[in-house]
């Protein structure tokens, strides 16, 4: 069911003394870089390098690409890497790309560019954070490849390698001094990656939207943290079939709350697209404005506790067209451009 926007639009109190003076003249930052479309480019696969070359066309003939602020990726130093992998793990990727093209698991495949595109990713969020955290920018969106949020210490999961927003999270926490982080994670299966590496951790609440019961099977709303983490997970299961309406009332009635009691330093976004209505490998029904939407709340809990602070890493989106559409529509709020 498509419901008009501006019914779950929530207006938030924002503190002039907890926003960064010139945070409203900042400009957005992108990051992108063409060796991402080099991740199993001889693949059939649903993760393929069309999802990007999509975004761009689509943001090349938006003309939203004049108005951002480029950031281009560089490979994350291992010191951060292994902040969330095991040098193990890192290592068994290494190996796999020698064998490659190879499959770690029933999704996820490697190629030999795949580990050098991968740090790559994790890399372009870590300087858009750092642009953020440094207030050279307002926010960031990055538009990066293989995804991240499935990811587990140890290893690799559903077409993800590194979880680029759990890497960024502890580099924004070591390296700037931001020690509480938000992560919002709205793609259409649960992060379970990112919930375990924080499920102790009180200093990262995870909040996450997904169909349920569905891949990868985790995300309860029974699962709440362990020990001093107890709390900062928040899961919202929604049922097939979910649209606009039930995620934007999970937003407003758990997000918003948990977020105000936490009190972010900075606010991440796990940002798939794949429960769009148009996309098949899911069965959720959010419209493109529905993204909209999602993104005006997650802005509106970062301008009120973080200073305006955030970066959005894309994760997954399947349907070229939706996946354009939407994420037009997220950079749109991000830079506070009007359609």
């Amino acid at each position: 069911m498509r419901v008009a926007t501006a019914c779950y639009l929530l207006v938030l109190t924002v503190s002039v003394s907890e926003v960064r003076a010139d945070e409203t003249s900042l400009p957005t930052g992108l990051v992108y870089h063409p060796d991402f479309l080099l991740h199993n480019d001889r693949l059939v696969h649903p993760e393929r390098p069309e999802r990007l070359t999509a975004i761009m066309a689509g943001l090349k003939r938006s003309g939203l690409l004049a108005d951002v602020v480029r950031i281009r990726a560089r490979p994350a130093a291992n010191k951060w890497l292994t902040r969330i992998h095991t040098p193990a793990y890192l290592r068994e990727l290494k190996v796999a790309t020698r064998k490659a093209p190879f499959q770690l698991d029933r999704d996820t495949w490697i190629s030999a560019d795949s580990l050098r595109v991968a740090r790559l990713a994790s890399g372009g969020v870590l300087r858009a954070a750092q642009a953020v955290a440094t207030g050279k920018i307002r926010n960031a969106f990055a538009i990066v490849r293989p995804p991240g949020h499935h990811a587990l210490p140890d290893r690799a999961m559903g077409f993800c390698l590194l979880n680029h927003v759990a890497i960024a999270a502890r580099y924004i926490q070591e390296k700037h001094g931001l020690k509480r982080i938000l992560i919002v994670d709205w793609d259409v299966h649960h992060g379970n990656g990112t919930q375990d590496v924080f499920y102790d951790d009180p200093s990262v609440l995870y909040f996450s939207t997904h169909q349920f019961p569905y891949y990868p099977g985790s995300g309860a709303a029974e699962e709440r943290g362990n020990e001093e983490g107890l709390g900062t997970t928040v899961n919202v299961p929604l049922p097939s079939g979910s649209g606009d309406a039930d995620i934007l009332k999970a937003f407003q009635e758990k997000l918003i709350p948990a977020a105000d009691a936490f009190r972010p330093n900075f606010v991440l976004i796990s940002s798939g697209f794949d429960a769009h209505q148009d996309d098949d490998l899911a069965d959720l029904r959010v419209s493109t404005e529905g993204y909209a939407a999602l993104t005006r709340v997650v802005v509106a809990i970062a301008e009120r506790h973080a200073g305006g602070r955030l970066v959005s890493v894309l994760e997954g989106g399947y349907d070229l067209d939706a996946l354009a559409q939407a994420s037009e529509a997220h950079l749109r709020v991000l830079m506070n451009q009007a359609d």
